[in-house]
């Protein structure tokens, strides 16, 4: 299903409003004695609440609470960050950073998520070496113990080297993207006809233990010059699978009630007569990038914000959303429509953590870490090395920083056993590299694979392993607990 929306003011007319009105961003350290306020102004179109939450995300900051209006022509947000550790940004640096990005993501135009425009959009992250054109793997279908391994192998087979990627699962669904470069010469593939027989080769791989008619999609394209997010573009491909449709709503879903207690994801909507809005209520675990999700899944379903608060509590996060969608008398009144966006929006907040709320508390996964000398096949190698030790990959994010590749691969057992704690080593064996099993690894992703803009420690190869129990805590994150009142986006 592909994903897409027509803007309703001509783009010429809404530039020149831009000219007249140019975004205004405001970075407050003294009105908030725990986070710093960042404020923004700006004129008003479809997207840009998405925009403004994918700037700060990607610089890995922690939006503990937001208030949105969007009512008219003129956008008005105020956010509440700090950074991983909780505490207030002192970068001068990195504030006028965040002043100049939002800026000119603002100036850059509708965020594009058509992904059958080749030449002219790409929907992926516009930093890194995938920016101006890389070959890039989109692949979607049924998950399975040592997938990856066999598309890495497929991959190694056919001369391409990987440089960066990401992939998820949820629901026993599968998607992954990919970028990779000619092994002999770097670059995208250009030839067509080599293009298509590892297309074919890839296909063949998904297709191998899949049923007659069992959703899939494999494709490797080309891309330009991007304009969307390797994240926001897994959660379409993950849409277009229908993994939202074995999402399971807690008790008391459709009233917007919860069990005491209960730290599931309690989706509702309702309606607002008097002021024509629909509104969406979420309480789920606290964590990194929340907002950024739920705000994906918005807009990618045509959903425009008018009106929305966000704030911590705790251990939970709640967010109130007052929408309504951009296409002329199409609306919430259905029953059906409103049961698909409660679905959506629980699956878009289970997508990047899933595999840490379906392992039991007794049985630890492992996050494994590395940081090696990048090469043809190495993805295929360490992969390899999970899959024959019968672990299953549940996420993966990889990517490259100058010649070494870093990567984080969150791996359980496929037997429902223990993780061998020697994996590590075995991996190390196989890649290079020192282990550290009782130390926080002091490698990230970089910015091409990622989004992240933090610098990376420069230092020897290390392969790193620790319990997912522990990413899970940190995942919840430290924020601190503002409470706010919704009352006067009602009024």
């Amino acid at each position: 299903m592909d994903i897409f929306y027509h803007p309703h003011m001509d783009r010429e007319i809404e530039s020149l409003i831009e000219r007249i009105h140019p975004p205004r961003v405001c970075i407050d350290n003294d009105s908030c004695r725990e986070c710093t306020v960042v404020k923004v102004d700006s004129a008003n179109k479809h997207g840009i609440l998405l925009e403004m939450v994918q700037v700060l995300t990607d610089l890995d900051l922690i939006i503990s609470r937001s208030y949105i209006s969007s009512d008219g022509g003129w956008f008005m947000d105020v956010f509440h960050v700090t950074d991983q550790a909780g505490k207030k940004l002192t970068d001068e640096t990195l504030m006028l950073h965040i002043q100049q990005k939002l800026c000119t993501t603002r100036r850059k135009g509708n965020i594009s998520s058509d992904e059958d425009d080749e030449t002219t959009s790409e929907p992926y992250g516009c930093d890194g070496p995938h920016s101006l054109q890389n070959t890039a793997l989109e692949m979607t279908g049924l998950d399975r113990p040592g997938l990856l391994s066999e598309i890495a192998a497929v991959l190694a087979e056919l001369g391409c080297t990987v440089t960066s990627g990401m992939a998820w699962t949820h629901n026993d669904r599968a998607a992954c993207i990919i970028y990779v470069e000619d092994a002999l010469k770097a670059g995208p593939i250009k030839d067509p006809i080599r293009l298509g027989h590892v297309q074919e080769q890839l296909q063949n791989v998904v297709e191998a233990h899949g049923d007659i008619g069992e959703r899939k999609s494999v494709r490797l394209r080309n891309l330009a010059v991007g304009r969307t997010h390797t994240e926001r573009r897994l959660h379409q491909l993950m849409y277009a699978d229908r993994d939202y449709e074995s999402c399971r709503a807690c008790h008391g879903e459709s009233s917007g009630e919860h069990k005491k207690g209960c730290d599931g994801t309690h989706v509702s909507v309702s309606r607002c007569k008097d002021k024509g809005y629909w509104v969406v209520n979420v309480r789920s675990r606290d964590r990194p990038k929340l907002l950024f999700d739920t705000v994906c899944v918005l807009t990618d379903l045509h959903y425009v914000v008018f009106h929305a608060a966000i704030r911590s509590k705790s251990s939970m996060a709640e967010q109130e959303y007052f929408i309504k969608h951009a296409v002329a008398g199409a609306c919430l009144d259905e029953e059906s429509e409103r049961q698909k966006l409660i679905l959506c929006l629980i699956a878009a907040i289970e997508r990047r953590v899933s595999h840490v709320r379906l392992i039991p508390p007794t049985i630890k996964g492992l996050r494994v870490d590395i940081r090696t000398k990048n090469r043809t096949g190495l993805l295929s190698n360490v992969t390899r090395v999970f899959r024959e030790n019968g672990l299953s990959v549940s996420r993966v994010e990889i990517g490259t920083q100058g010649d070494n590749a870093v990567g984080s691969f969150f791996v359980t057992d496929c037997s429902g056993q223990q993780v061998n704690p020697n994996i590590a080593e075995l991996v190390r064996q196989e890649c290079g590299g020192t282990v550290f099993t009782d130390h926080k690894s002091p490698y990230r992703v970089p910015k091409s694979s990622s989004s992240s803009l933090l610098a990376m420690d420069e230092t020897t190869n290390n392969l790193v392993a620790k319990p997912i129990v522990s990413i899970g805590n940190m995942l919840w994150s430290q924020i601190e607990r503002l409470s706010g009142s919704f009352g006067s986006i009602r009024s």
